[in-house]
């Protein structure tokens, strides 16, 4: 099968396209016909070397941890998915090595959810990780409806989730972005703000009550600062900074759970959350977007197309 791969940590430059041995189907995977997957700031941090000493690593490494294809062939033990099913996964590995930027990956079917039946391949790629991250950061914090919520860095491929999911929630969806975001969250449901200095007075004036839960996809010191505003201060998540948990709060690290992948399908489908798709690359030019996803600035999520689109 042709994937995309690297020999060696570093820079999108070690990425090479080409023929890698077709992957062999356990009990409890199943062999997906690979359509599209995506790119998350984890997948050029791996390549990077940077989590070398958290995640065993064996070369040649295929990365990409999104998934949306079709099911070949069902592991033995498999009963939930046969033959001809469209599926989405965060097929994240206990390992690094065989990933998603492949035409086929055997994919454990505890990271597998029915693919919506309303959106594109691209567009089902981009949901599991960043979906799956938004929503276990605000199930963390126990958003719900009549809640006032502040998703830090509202316009990229997390926070454009969380927005859109605590909106489906009930919850009052406050979001910094630069200014010219803007626009682009008001679209998605979400108030708001400028990020920066004086963040903390425009979350008093949007907010004069207090947030009642803050979810941060970013770092830098904005969620730190918003923090005074926060009428509970255990209810605050975050996915970069560990300083959260000295706050009382939750650090977050995305698990596959077909539960809450299932749940992101039906909002899909019931068109209360519509993935965002920045750009899109073909598997070959993977390169190219660990670049663009590298420079930042993206709006939504970058997806990689792979093979038949129909």
């Amino acid at each position: 099968m042709k994937a995309v791969f690297y020999d060696e940590y570093g820079d999108p430059d070690v990425l090479q396209y080409g023929d890698q041995p077709e992957p062999k189907v356990g009990p409890d995977s199943v062999l997906l016909d690979v359509r599209a997957s995506s790119v998350n700031p984890v997948d050029w941090k791996i390549t990077a070397g940077y989590l070398d000493a958290a995640l065993p690593t064996y070369f040649p490494v295929i990365p990409g941890w999104d998934v949306a294809g079709v099911v070949v062939e069902p592991g033995a033990s498999v009963t939930e998915f046969q033959a001809g099913d469209e599926v989405i996964g965060y097929a994240r590995m206990d390992t690094v090595g065989l990933g998603t930027f492949a035409e086929r990956v055997a994919a454990p079917v505890r990271a597998l959810a029915r693919k919506p039946r309303n959106v594109s391949w691209a567009e089902a790629a981009t949901m599991p990780l960043a979906g799956l991250t938004a929503y276990q950061s605000l199930e963390a914090v126990g958003a719900t409806a009549g809640d006032t919520v502040l998703v830090h860095n509202g316009a990229g491929g997390v926070g454009t989730y969380a927005i859109q999911i605590a909106t489906a929630w009930g919850a009052r969806v406050l979001a910094t972005a630069s200014e010219k975001n803007h626009d682009f969250l008001r679209s998605l449901g979400a108030e708001p703000l400028s990020y920066g200095n004086g963040l903390g007075e425009r979350v008093a004036e949007a907010a004069p009550d207090g947030l009642d839960a803050v979810v941060d996809f970013v770092g830098g010191e904005d969620w730190m600062a918003s923090l005074p505003y926060l009428n509970t201060p255990e209810r605050v998540a975050s996915v970069v900074d560990d300083r959260v948990k000295q706050k009382g709060g939750r650090y977050i690290f995305v698990r596959p759970n077909p539960a809450h992948l299932l749940a992101l399908t039906e909002l899909v489908e019931d068109e209360r959350v519509k993935p965002v798709i920045a750009d899109t690359f073909p598997l070959e030019r993977a390169a190219d977007a660990f670049r663009s996803s590298i420079e930042g600035h993206v709006r939504g999520k970058i997806a990689i197309t792979i093979g038949d689109q129909s």
